[in-house]
């Protein structure tokens, strides 16, 4: 899914918190407050208007 190295750094935009990747979804996900992200082709969309 994403590298070891970018999940380090991302971080949730509306409380940023450190996000999970969830593989069977394909999404990452906010352990504070419960957003989910896709991510698409690799990338993640962590637009707040897209969740």
């Amino acid at each position: 899914m994403l590298s070891n190295d970018l999940l380090k750094i991302l971080t949730c935009p509306v409380c940023k918190e450190t996000l999970q990747p969830d593989e069977v979804k394909h999404v990452l996900q906010c352990q504070l407050c419960g957003l989910e992200f896709p991510v698409k082709d690799g990338i993640p969309i962590l637009l707040v208007d897209d969740v």
